[in-house]
């Protein structure tokens, strides 16, 4: 029997069913399929306490260990750093944080805004276009590939392997997406060994080889999640908040005529829509109440960002976009150890991109179809729009 959080419904609207979860607490058993069942946490305060709770482990391969398994996961893809505990964790985090300084992200702003115009000028020749695909996509992939050194003809199938990898509802789909993007970063890996680069990989193979402090497998698999990581959230970021502005035509005119807006708007963004609809796995180490949930050793724990930051517990009127909430504590980015460190980047490159749309095309407008005929990712993890049809109209 399949998991209702596998369904075309919940990849089009998980919130009623969240909703429907909260309301018998916010810590709820669902079937995930197969006769198993895993903990889903919906509300806020539940949220924010598992996330950073060390009885809850990310330590996939320790959990997995002797079982039974159909699946062929590229290591690299199975044991990221977002599947390991401190202390593990905090010393590849910390190798990984260089790049995503305040000093480094600032650094990034104008070669950002020259992607954003230059993206936005290919939109101005159209008198319709896919928002994800011209704009929304491209932006943050094009950053996080040129931060990392990824050559702009290997961009696409990085970008298609990255998209396979949360096919949820396809094992054998991610399976070969996960050795694919393995097996590529292994080889840029070995040519940016030969040929260094001023590039973040180029700094983590010098960390590997000369301190010795990342393994050949740590390298790959932080190069990996880099790059899926890098682009994903903040591609669902732009797309469900351009989405949300083109439903509300008079916040789309307020953030216009005050840009300085923009940065409380993309945290109530985040809120209201978060990238992600379900975080990714942990489960119990020990027996433990959450939420007024009984967890058992060894229970799986899925916190729903999605969820969470549609808590009425804690957000006033939590279904609506509110431009003066200050939605402080989302936590569509995580909390606690495990708290995602490309989120200065991912806000900046947000900001950006709604500058220029919204400076560039007063006018634009979804196509006659309108949000009911949008298509949704089929995917429980992240949420985003396979595709966002728009007419950009005449551009200034």
């Amino acid at each position: 029997m399949n998991s209702p959080l596998d369904s075309a419904e919940f990849s089009r609207d998980p919130y009623p069913q969240l909703a429907a979860l909260r309301a018998r607490g916010p810590v709820q058993r669902v079937r995930t399929g197969n006769g198993r069942t895993t903990w889903v946490v919906t509300g806020w305060a539940a949220a924010r306490v598992a996330l950073a709770d060390p009885r809850l482990s990310k330590d996939t391969a320790r959990y997995f260990a002797g079982r039974p398994s159909t699946r062929d996961l590229a290591p690299a893809v199975s044991s990221t750093m977002l599947a390991t505990d401190p202390p593990h964790h905090g010393r590849l985090r910390t190798l990984a944080m260089k790049a995503f300084t305040p000093a480094a992200v600032a650094g990034l702003e104008p070669r950002i805004r020259a992607i954003a115009q230059q993206l936005a000028d290919a939109l101005a020749a159209h008198d319709t276009a896919d928002l994800m695909e011209d704009f929304a996509v491209p932006l943050p992939i094009s950053v996080i590939s040129e931060l990392l050194g990824v050559p702009e003809n290997d961009r696409a199938a990085v970008r298609r392997w990255s998209n396979d990898l949360f096919a949820a509802a396809d094992p054998d789909t991610v399976d070969r997406a996960s050795h694919a993007i393995s097996d590529y970063l292994t080889e840029l890996i070995a040519a940016r060994r030969d040929a260094p680069g001023d590039d973040v990989l180029s700094g983590l193979i010098a960390a590997r080889d000369a301190e010795d402090r990342l393994t050949e497998p740590e390298l790959v698999s932080l190069a990996v999640l880099l790059v899926v990581a890098g682009h994903e959230t903040t591609t669902h970021l732009i797309g469900n908040g351009m989405l949300a502005l083109l439903q509300d035509d008079p916040l789309r005119a307020r953030l216009r005529a005050d840009l300085g807006l923009l940065p409380a708007a993309i945290e109530e963004f985040l809120r209201y829509d978060a990238p992600i609809t379900l975080a990714t796995f942990r489960y119990a180490t020990e027996p433990f109440d959450l939420g007024g949930a009984p967890i058992e050793a060894g229970d799986v724990v899925l916190v729903s960002p999605g969820a969470a930051n549609r808590d009425p517990a804690r957000f006033d009127a939590p279904d609506s976009v509110r431009l003066g909430r200050h939605p402080t504590g989302h936590v569509s980015f995580g909390h606690g150890p495990h708290h995602c460190l490309g989120a200065p980047l991912a806000r900046m490159e947000a900001r950006i991109a709604f500058e220029v749309l919204l400076t560039r095309f007063p006018e634009i407008r979804l196509t006659g179809e309108g949000a009911d005929a949008l298509e949704w990712r089929r995917t429980r993890l992240m949420r985003g729009l396979a595709a966002l049809p728009v007419v950009p109209g005449a551009p200034q």
